[in-house]
Parts: structure tokens; sequence; C-alpha cells
């Protein structure tokens, strides 16, 4: 299943982030999971409403998904928290819209410009073949 991959990358960010989040509270950050379980549901659902958008972005790494994916984690998490008697203060919306923006759509863009570097390092050596006029500029 080619979407496990980011699914997974992404589950590890939110709950990096729940356990920075109570270490910098000064709480148990072994409490972890207490934080992350709403974004955890709400990651999983970005996954899928992601999948399912009509003209929906093809690639999990890319940056539109993960657009997809930090906006539902965000609202959705926010929501189930609520809904389950916990709190979402505004600082804790800024933070968590912030960090959760940085980590899912972050690793995505960095993914995406080694890989356009990469492309474009691949296109430079295959337009200089040897005995080309321009190799003897080439280092040996």
């Amino acid at each position: 299943m080619r979407y496990l991959p980011a699914v997974i990358v992404d589950i590890v960010f939110v709950l990096i982030f729940a356990a920075i989040g109570r270490a910098s509270h000064d709480e148990n950050p072994a409490g972890f999971l207490l934080t992350a379980w709403p974004f955890l549901i709400a990651v999983v659902l970005g996954h899928l409403l992601a999948a399912l958008l009509p003209g929906r972005p093809r690639r999990p790494w890319s940056v539109l998904w993960g657009t997809v994916v930090w906006v539902v984690t965000v609202a959705g998490g926010m929501l189930i928290r609520v809904l389950s008697g916990d709190t979402a203060e505004v600082p804790f919306i800024i933070v968590a819209t912030i960090v959760l923006g940085v980590f899912l759509v972050g690793w995505r863009a960095i993914t995406a410009l080694l890989r356009r570097r990469r492309t474009a390092s691949d296109e430079r050596d295959d337009a200089i073949a040897p005995g080309d006029e321009n190799s003897h500029d080439l280092p040996r």
C-alpha cells in the first residue's frame, strides 16, 4: 500500500508533537498518548479525506496531500479534544497549528526539494555524455 509510509511518518510526527508538548509543560511525557489520541484519529481521517477528494493529489508524500492532512489533523484533533471534554485554548490551537504544519507539510516540502535537486542533477549528468564536446570541462 503506497499510502502506508506517509501515514506512519505522520503518526510519528504527531506522537513527537504530543511528547514535546507534554515535556514543555513539565507534564509526564509518558502520558503523551493522552494528548496525542485525538490528533492520531484526525491524521488518519486526513489521509482518508485526501485519498477520496476528487482531483486529489496523487501522491501521499506531496505537499498538497500534506496540506490536506495538516488541516484535517488540526481541526479534527481540536474538535475531538473538545467533544471528549478536554480543552482547546487559543495558545494551544496556535502552537498546534504551527508545529503540526511544520511537521506534516515540512517533511514533504523537504522531500520535494530533494527530489527536484536529484532530478536536475540526473538530467545534467545525462546531458553530458562521454565523448561530448563539453566533456573536457568535467572533473576527472
